[in-house]
């Protein structure tokens, strides 16, 4: 356990439980829980800040899984191929991270959220039907094909090259290439991300970059929260969801500019 004090210890346990609670909920919860370890532990090594991130990520991102898995109609299998997917593009992204300039993937990636936020304002019915083609029957092959490559390669690759936003894109994507309701895509998405978070947290703990004992501690506030998230989402519907997923692109979009304008 590194040397903080109580109150910084505290309000790292709160800033877990609410990136739990918003990670369950719509994706994005690093956006909330980074910066909050950033600042609580600001002598620490930025390597052991972001390993000990997905130390907490994966166990409130699995407890926000299993939740969603006994109630939301989730189809495993392709979850679980579309994660590996992800994984292998994380780590490809990784591998030409330190080759490209953060400052100019900010504007793009900016772009990109505000288009985003407004294709969902100007379409209520967006992730509000069901599951499949929108008309009851399964999903096309082709689909199920485009989700593995282009979500899972595609964001997976984004993850390891930049990261904010991963778990919304999830979101955003599943529900438009598999025409799945909100609801079922924030389920879907977090067995994604056990996946990418699982081969991450690997590679940390690999490097010894993980502190152990204060990832513990605020793991079991990010466990509550993504169980309370997932538990909200299903009970309040995709309704619901648009509208955390609205408030956390704007979020985004926010913290991107102010990185862009102090770079």
């Amino acid at each position: 356990m590194p040397d903080i004090t109580l109150t910084t210890l505290i309000l790292l346990c709160l800033a877990a439980a609410a990136a739990g609670w918003i990670d369950a909920v719509v994706g994005g919860g690093g956006l909330l829980l980074l910066p909050a370890l950033l600042l609580g532990l600001p002598h620490v090594p930025a390597a052991h800040v972001l390993g000990t991130n997905k130390a907490v990520a994966i166990v409130g991102t699995s407890g926000a899984a299993v939740t969603f898995l006994r109630k939301a109609p989730v189809r495993v299998g392709l979850a679980v191929r579309i994660g590996v997917m992800a994984l292998a593009g994380s780590m490809t992204g990784a591998f030409f991270a330190a080759g490209i300039s953060s400052e100019v993937l900010r504007p793009v990636i900016m772009v990109v959220l505000l288009g985003v936020a407004a294709f969902v304002m100007l379409r209520p019915s967006f992730g509000t039907a069901a599951a499949g083609d929108g008309t009851g029957r399964p999903v096309a092959r082709a689909r199920i094909i485009m989700a593995i490559v282009l979500v899972g390669g595609g964001i997976g690759f984004y993850d390891g090259l930049f990261g904010p936003g991963t778990g919304t894109f999830l979101v955003l994507a599943l529900t438009a290439v598999l025409h799945l309701d909100l609801v079922t895509a924030s389920a879907t998405a977090k067995i994604v991300n056990v996946c990418t978070n699982a081969g991450a947290l690997a590679m940390f703990a690999y490097q010894g970059t993980v502190l152990w004992q204060l990832a513990a501690v605020m793991a079991v506030f990010n466990l509550a929260g993504g169980m309370i998230g997932a538990r909200m989402a299903l009970s309040r519907g995709s309704g619901f969801v648009r509208a955390v997923l609205l408030t956390v692109v704007f979020s985004l979009v926010a913290k991107l500019g102010f990185d862009q304008w102090n770079a």
